[in-house]
């Protein structure tokens, strides 16, 4: 493993959710953790759990996976003893946890149930306050939390209510940044543009994405490629961003930041 002794991570410890691929933005995380210094430590539960414990033996250096399901209340309250069996404490943990029902997407939005809008908040939003607070007296010396957002000040074809549990992540990264800031605890999210991930395999008409990206990007923006993605994560998990939080990232090529 070419790991850096003086890397920006070096001698920090984390939790990375959300590994399910080697193509994952996750995975990348958690590789250049390793890279610059630091120990990982993943999670999965349910039939995906088999799956990131063959990813993780493909990182630089094989971590290890804990059962984690956001939605399961035991699970959450178990979390600090399971993270203690690897680490006394940690310095970070990586949001990287999304889902909505079919109905919730590919312009579907005028009929979605209640129900299944609610998988989508809980799953996507929520999460991102319960997993925080599950794991912040682990953080006792402060620490980064970081979430992986998809720009929510617009509407985007298909996307329907996966953009509203978003625009609810992005609310929820302020309100938490806002009450752990005593705490020395950072929360921030990247906003990454369209990546050929599993996520976006379930989200219809995905081409329509890369369409706007490849017209409208600044910077080349290679659908392909979470790298850039992963190493905003990183600098900011760092303590290269010692006062910034409550803050979106955007690893986007550009496109935020620009009209048609």
């Amino acid at each position: 493993m070419d790991k850096k002794l003086g890397g920006i991570v070096a001698g920090k410890n984390f939790l990375v959710t959300g590994v399910l691929t080697d193509q994952s933005i996750a995975f990348h995380i958690a590789r250049l953790i390793q890279e610059e210094g630091g120990e990982v430590i993943l999670s999965s539960f349910g039939r995906a759990m088999s799956i990131t414990q063959r990813i993780a033996g493909r990182l630089p250096k094989a971590a290890s996976v804990i059962e984690l399901d956001v939605t399961n209340q035991d699970h959450l309250k178990n979390l600090p003893l399971a993270i203690r069996e690897h680490f006394e404490k940690l310095d970070g943990v990586v949001h990287s946890i999304g889902f909505a029902p079919e109905s919730a997407l590919g312009g579907n939005f005028l009929n979605t149930t209640w129900d299944d809008v609610a998988v989508a908040l809980h799953v996507s939003a929520y999460s991102l306050a319960s997993l925080t607070m599950a794991t912040k007296d682990l953080m006792s010396d402060g620490g980064s939390v970081v979430g992986m957002d998809f720009d929510a000040t617009v509407a985007w074809p298909q996307y329907d209510w996966m953009g509203v549990a978003k625009a609810a992540l992005e609310s929820t990264t302020r309100y938490l940044a806002r009450d752990l800031g005593k705490e020395n605890i950072r929360v921030n999210l990247i906003a990454a543009g369209p990546l050929k991930t599993m996520a976006a395999k379930s989200i219809p008409g995905f081409a329509e994405f890369e369409s706007v990206w490849n017209s409208r990007a600044p910077l080349t923006w290679d659908i392909s490629d979470p790298v850039p993605a992963a190493k905003g994560a990183v600098a900011l998990l760092s303590d290269w961003f010692p006062k910034t939080t409550g803050e979106i990232i955007h690893v986007d090529g550009g496109v935020h930041a620009v009209g048609a």
